[in-house]
């Protein structure tokens, strides 16, 4: 890929008076961290990978005509580590969230050095994503019931910013009114089954993936706090100095992998949980279209308010004794190139906050679908395809002569409601108003609050089916 000359422009100054023709031949090496679990990274790492996207878009011509590029990858399961090892030099680029992609930028100014963040790639201006999970048979419905509990969550993580901002708008003091641990997702996971915590709080996807596999159940989600959160690409900042091309490079891999995602997002769930063991019914609900995030790599002002709101915190944790400049810290001129490059309109993109459209026809009765706030889904096994429906009440009649057919069925999808994320129906709950129209949310309370404004009642995933099936 040959920048054209309005964009090679753009970098003057940026190459290292020691990066000259004299350096075409060398061999040039592209360290990636990526956090394959973390399955809103995808587009910055683990589908560049699997596709063998990068290669499409590195340079050959001009100073890199007979270089050589040695592209290295490495696997984390959270951006402590994959930061250590950007400040040590072993990695060039990594991907990760909000909170942890503060923390790489204070430790590269504490080493004497730089990053960058460079781009978005998955977010929520709301703050969905980051969620808290309990036992399944715990009888905690809320937030509000955990006082006095331990709460588990993997420390210095975007989920650990968005449990202190929780518990500060409960008034709670989050040293003497809970007890948070410092747990991973792989060790939570079986201190929830064991009973040996109250609940547990993490980042993307375990708030989705602890109760799909049914030893969970979410009473919270990052979008009641209504803080931005995202996960994006950071750079060495010397190393994007002296290679802006192969940093305009990643950024276009990023961009088709995005447009990949969006355009079957049932393939490249499956790809996704074929390599990381993240089911590809959780890896749908981020993916898939009107998703619990947003697939966007371009720089709102939330996201840029989000990192400010990191800093603010690691300040809090004592984490930092020191502040980033945030307009050096996040740098978007390699992504504005990427998108020009690639022939779209990055002004466009930042205008746009909507989610992943959904362009389907209700399965049942075949007529367009319009109205989403209603949209419900099905993915039967052995079906490429999820089906969409533009009601609960259509999708949960199908279901019932889906289950009739002896169709095996992979997940039942409801979009909620009130914040519009999607969510797994069988955890969901329902309320019906004064006709008997169905709409889902994620908590029993908001169900309630819903079906009493409405003159309705609140129904839970079965009596919800039932119900449907008995209307119609």
């Amino acid at each position: 890929m040959s920048l054209p000359t309005s964009l090679r422009a753009a970098f003057a100054g940026l190459v290292l008076a020691s990066f000259t023709l004299s350096a075409s031949a060398e061999t040039i090496r592209i360290a990636i961290g990526t956090q394959d679990t973390t399955i809103n990274c995808a587009a910055g790492g683990l589908l560049i990978r699997e596709l063998g996207l990068l290669d499409k878009y590195l340079p050959h011509d001009g100073p890199y005509k007979d270089a050589k590029y040695e592209v290295e990858w490495k696997n984390f399961t959270s951006g402590a580590p994959l930061t250590n090892e950007m400040v040590a030099g072993k990695l060039d680029f990594g991907a990760m969230a909000d909170f942890p992609g503060s923390f790489n930028g204070v430790a590269f100014e504490t080493a004497g050095k730089h990053s960058l963040f460079i781009s978005v790639l998955s977010g929520s201006i709301k703050g969905s994503g980051n969620g808290i999970v309990v036992p399944s048979a715990s009888g905690v419905q809320s937030l509000a019931e955990l006082k006095g509990k331990t709460i588990s969550v993997p420390f210095a993580s975007t989920a650990h910013g968005m449990l202190l901002r929780a518990v500060a708008a409960q008034g709670w003091d989050p040293l003497k009114d809970v007890n948070i641990i410092a747990q991973p997702p792989e060790v939570a996971g079986s201190a929830l089954q064991a009973g040996k915590i109250d609940a547990h709080a993490d980042f993307v996807p375990f708030a989705e993936l602890f109760p799909s596999r049914g030893f969970a159940r979410k009473i919270y989600d990052g979008s009641q706090a209504n803080t931005p959160t995202f996960h994006g690409a950071l750079v060495d900042q010397a190393y994007a100095k002296k290679y802006p091309e192969i940093v305009v490079a990643y950024l276009r891999a990023s961009i088709e992998a995005n447009q990949l995602l969006a355009a079957e997002p049932e393939k490249y769930s499956e790809l996704i949980a074929k390599v990381t063991g993240v089911d590809a019914e959780v890896n749908y609900l981020f993916h898939g279209p009107l998703g619990v995030q947003t697939r966007d790599l371009s720089w709102k002002p939330e996201y840029r308010q989000a990192v400010g709101t990191a800093i603010d915190t690691l300040k809090l944790l004592k984490k930092a004794d020191r502040g980033l400049d945030l307009n050096t810290f996040i740098d978007d001129q390699y992504i504005r190139a990427a998108f020009k490059a690639s022939n779209l309109d990055y002004t466009a993109q930042l205008a746009n906050y909507g989610q992943t459209p959904l362009k389907a026809v209700d399965a049942l009765s075949g007529k367009a679908i319009t109205d989403f706030s209603h949209v419900a889904e099905i993915w039967v096994r052995g079906e490429p395809k999820v089906r969409q429906y533009a009601s609960a009440e259509s999708a949960f009649t199908a279901l019932a002569g889906l289950k009739a057919e002896g169709k095996n069925i992979r997940a039942v999808y409801a979009q909620a409601s009130d914040s519009g994320i999607k969510l797994l129906a069988d955890q969901a709950w329902f309320a019906s108003d004064a006709k008997g129209r169905l709409s889902a949310f994620l908590l029993k309370g908001q169900a309630q609050q819903f079906a009493t404004a409405q003159g309705g009642k609140v129904l839970d995933f079965t009596d919800a089916t039932t119900q449907a099936v008995a209307s119609r």
